[in-house]
């Protein structure tokens, strides 16, 4: 028989299931469509696990690092399978909490495969074939795919699971590399290499730009870059993996550099990061106006494709390719379907945070994209070493980096590094939410002592009237 909904959702990420309880909450009958583990990626094999996996890192960093604060110890070790166990449990704890939001908010949940079949259809399968068993058919005015992304692969650069790693192999190794090369060095790269590196292995970055988190200010790239190579990181910039050679315990890398040198670096696993594509297989597009371009689903401001009731979210929809990203493009396009009058997503504020050691976090615009844009701007800098909680916490290495419209006070951009920034961002996205200008930055009180002074003085150096550098 078929079954009736106000929604369908097909992908149960974090763009998915959001737009489940919203519509939910809006009184909406809602079936979601998972294939494999509600929660998506990002509970499953990214943000969430990865975070569990860098604690133990930043732990394993301290222990050997106790005298900065006047400890000792001998003899440390950890035991790597529990590492990665703990990661996992982590992931199932909040994988286990969406199912519970799903049931306390009567979503009906499928498991199974979705497709399009038809306008306003569905059709959930156990695979993704036309001959797999079928579990249900569903019928719906409103569908929304929320399929997300997955890994994407260089020609004969393909991981094999085994010596070339994705991130999913990165999670799960069966034990402790002694040495790896991370291709790639966006967010997930650098993450991994963080990492591996605080954990012992030796560890290269490859990156084909001229340098590394090129989506982030220039500034900021280079200040990563100086730390991470304080800390023992090895990086190659605007350097290009032509082959790699797999032995009986090693991987060896065939690279070239811009000027078309050539080199060979070896390794005993490799992790390729080298960005993602969507996943539009397999969901019916044919014959739908839906259109595809870069492995993405285009869309409009509310997430509506040209197939009109088929709507597209989070990372299925492009960049940027974050999780709350997609949370809030769910909500959006769920309060369009209602009738509300919600705002569009403006790209310009959501924030990207990378979390390295030290933690990489900005929003809007850097300094040379208001340059381009032909802004008459104001900067301003202020070092973690000016800010008295960040040298009693002995993390003294940190930038601030405001960008403002020098003609109207608004903030443009805001670009950190340094310990929890990751946990700052928010004060200067809000800021640009509100469509705050310097005045209100400036006479915000901010505690003290705190790391969001920092905030503060880099907006009071901006207009020149910074207090503690």
């Amino acid at each position: 028989m078929t079954e009736k909904f106000d929604i369908c959702i097909i992908g149960g990420g974090p763009g998915g299931y959001v737009a489940a309880i919203r519509a939910a909450q809006l009184k909406m009958k809602v079936a979601l469509v998972e294939r494999e583990h509600l929660g998506g990626i990002c509970l499953n094999w990214g943000c969430i696990p990865t975070k569990a996996l860098l604690r133990s890192s930043e732990i394993h960093y301290l222990l050997n690092n106790l005298g900065d604060y006047g400890f000792s110890a001998e003899n440390i070790k950890f035991d790597f399978k529990k590492i990665i166990r703990r990661s996992r449990d982590v992931s199932k704890k909040l994988t286990d909490g969406v199912k519970m939001l799903m049931k306390k908010n009567k979503v009906t949940v499928f498991e199974g495969y979705g497709k399009l079949n038809g306008k306003g259809a569905v059709s959930v399968r156990k695979g993704a074939g036309r001959d797999d068993e079928k579990i249900a058919d569903i019928e719906a005015r409103h569908i929304i795919l929320a399929t997300g992304a997955r890994a994407r692969t260089l020609p004969g650069l393909e991981a094999d699971g085994k010596q070339v790693w994705t991130y999913k192999e990165a999670m799960l190794p069966d034990k402790m590399p002694k040495s790896l090369l991370v291709v790639g060095s966006g967010a997930i790269g650098i993450e991994f290499a963080s990492f591996y590196h605080h954990m012992g292995a030796e560890v290269t970055v490859i990156e084909v730009m001229d340098r590394v988190l090129p989506v982030e200010d220039e500034e900021i790239s280079k200040f990563a870059r100086k730390a991470f190579e304080k800390q023992g990181l090895k990086i190659h910039t605007a350097t290009t993996v032509k082959e790699l050679k797999k032995g009986k315990n090693q991987v060896t890398a065939i690279l070239e550099s811009k000027d078309g040198k050539k080199s060979e670096i070896s390794a005993e696993k490799v992790i390729m990061a080298v960005g993602i594509t969507g996943n539009t297989e397999n969901l019916g597009l044919e014959g739908t106006k839906v259109k595809v371009e870069k492995g993405h689903v285009i869309t409009n401001e509310w997430s509506e494709t040209d197939e009109k009731g088929v709507y597209a979210i989070g990372d299925l929809a492009g960049a940027p390719w974050l999780a709350h990203k997609a949370s809030h493009e769910g909500v959006i396009c769920v309060e369009k379907i209602a009738g509300l009058n919600p705002h569009p997503l403006k790209t310009e504020n959501i924030p990207g945070c990378t979390y390295c050691t030290p933690q990489v976090a900005s929003v809007g615009l850097t300094e040379t994209k208001a340059k381009e844009q032909g802004r008459n701007i104001k900067v301003g800098r202020f070092q973690y070493v000016g800010n008295g909680k960040a040298i009693a916490m002995g993390e003294p290495e940190g930038l601030i980096k405001t960008v403002f419209d020098a003609d109207t006070g608004a903030l443009l951009g805001a670009h950190m590094i340094g310990a929890e920034v990751t946990e700052l961002i928010h004060g200067y996205t809000l800021g640009k939410t509100m469509e705050a200008v310097e005045q209100d930055f400036i006479h915000t009180v901010y505690p003290h002592p705190t790391l969001s002074e920092t905030m503060h003085e880099s907006v009071l150096d901006a207009f020149g009237r910074v207090i503690h550098m």
